[in-house]
């Protein structure tokens, strides 16, 4: 094999697409990574543009004209591209401008092992909150308990029923208290799984808040059939999508849209654990979205953007997806927030 060989052969079967521009950027060259990148052959892609490509990269594009005039290269990280087919991604980009008629673009997607570190991240959140919230559960209950128990007792000794209605108010207030801390602990129990539908759960969950929510939201389906039966908690799932769910219909307000949209994804990862069939259920809706200083913290316990909120219930709801070893994600905007629940699929094997 000559050398121009070897390295024509290296590049074909680079994981990284390269990108070769004349110095107008109409493209002269991809391997074959770059046309799965922009789902395009290469002869399809041949003489398009860099803007043809990336027909929303202006600034992109504008430093790719400049390396040309300077021969300057430059790498930028994390780059967000919506490439022509309207997907967007997020690359690492090398630029190298080879002469003033000549630029090398090699990029790499990172999506994937940004969101698994997104994913790894909201995982440990999660499981160190529960460590707080249970040992600050137990520093609480303790003395609430010496509390109710000693108003009980004053309460027996007292003559006057005005004097026990203060009893009574301390009684009810230490009770509300340990309600409240159950609650933030989220669910105790493990899973009681059973083949489930997860149409099913979600058409139960839809019929509940249509009777909550008023005449204008509108409750879309977008549902994909091919998702097998598999087991876990029907009312589990029906708790944790009911909160997601109605809170998407409390932020539409008097008007809009949510849509449940279901897909099965093949060889998925939550986290670093690799499934071979993963449920993946979307809540979608057009409202004003959540504010960006709240997104980090959304599934924190107290945690909300409505006055009347308790903040429980998104974190009870990413527990009890946890508890099926799946994970709940946000994305938000101006006009559209996701909530993305991913299950695991077992197939029948149970892991409780």
């Amino acid at each position: 094999m000559t050398r121009n060989a070897l390295y024509s052969s290296i590049i074909e079967n680079l994981n990284t697409a390269v990108l070769l521009f004349d110095r107008t950027l109409r493209l002269r060259y991809t391997n074959p990574a770059g046309e799965m990148l922009f789902a395009t052959s290469a002869r399809q892609m041949r003489g398009m543009t860099a803007r043809d490509l990336m027909p929303d990269a202006d600034t992109f594009i504008n430093a790719l004209q400049r390396a040309l005039a300077t021969l300057h290269p430059f790498t930028e990280r994390e780059l967000q591209l919506r490439l022509a087919d309207s997907a967007l991604l997020t690359l690492d980009a090398i630029v190298t401008p080879l002469s003033e008629q000549e630029l090398l673009l090699e990029l790499t997607r990172v999506d994937q092992h940004l969101r698994v570190t997104r994913e790894e991240h909201l995982l440990a959140q999660h499981h160190a909150h529960r460590a707080v919230l249970r040992g600050l559960a137990h520093e609480i209950n303790n003395p609430l308990g010496g509390l109710r128990g000693a108003a009980q007792l004053l309460e027996r000794e007292l003559p006057s029923e005005a004097l026990k209605e203060y009893t009574r108010i301390i009684i009810g207030e230490a009770d509300r208290l340990q309600n409240l801390l159950k609650r933030m602990l989220g669910p105790q129990g493990l899973p009681q799984r059973r083949l489930t539908n997860i149409h099913e759960v979600l058409e139960r969950v839809r019929s509940l808040v249509l009777a909550e929510v008023p005449g204008g939201v509108r409750l879309e389906r977008d549902y994909d059939i091919s998702i097998p039966e598999f087991h876990a908690d029907p009312e589990q799932l029906i708790q944790a999508l009911l909160n997601i769910v109605r809170n998407a219909g409390q932020a539409l307000g008097e008007q809009g849209t949510i849509r449940l949209r279901t897909r099965i994804q093949r060889q998925s990862s939550i986290g670093q654990k690799r499934h071979r069939l993963v449920a993946r259920i979307d809540v979608i809706d057009n409202g004003p979205g959540i504010p960006v200083h709240l997104i980090e913290s959304i599934f924190y316990p107290m945690v909300t953007g409505r006055a009347d909120g308790t903040g429980l219930g998104l974190s009870i709801a990413q527990a009890l997806i946890n508890q099926h070893g799946g994970l709940i994600e946000c994305a938000s905007r101006p006009g559209e927030t996701t909530f993305t629940l991913l299950l695991p699929i077992d197939n029948g094997v149970r892991h409780d």
